[in-house]
């Protein structure tokens, strides 16, 4: 059976000057998608299924989601896969200082998301 040549949508993204504090502070709440933050903290770029979450590929594409909607991370397409990156720029244009302090205060708090 042949595949499907349709393609799916690029991944959209809010405008810097659209990014909602509290929309960033909801995608930070969750334990899963501060791992994702941390990793990519560390690097700049990583492909999406290379997180080390345990979570089924749906939900940590609804977590992508949650992150990139709210502006915290970009996402690109090459070929079949998708990369991540954080939108640190943006963030500290906005919110100077909110994602390093989130992150101290992980790591204060034992790092556990």
């Amino acid at each position: 059976m042949p595949r499907s040549t349709r393609r799916r949508p690029a991944p959209t993204h809010p405008a810097a000057e659209d990014i909602d504090l509290y929309d960033v502070l909801h995608a930070l709440s969750d334990p899963t998608r501060m791992t994702i933050v941390r990793v990519l903290r560390a690097e700049p770029e990583r492909a999406c299924g290379s997180f080390p979450v345990d979570v089924a590929p749906s939900t940590l594409s609804h977590h992508f989601k949650v992150l990139r909607e709210s502006g915290v991370i970009s996402q690109r397409e090459e070929a079949n896969r998708r990369f991540s990156a954080l939108r640190t720029v943006d963030l500290e244009r906005r919110f100077p200082g909110l994602l390093d302090t989130v992150l101290a205060a992980l790591a204060r708090n034992g790092g556990d998301a």
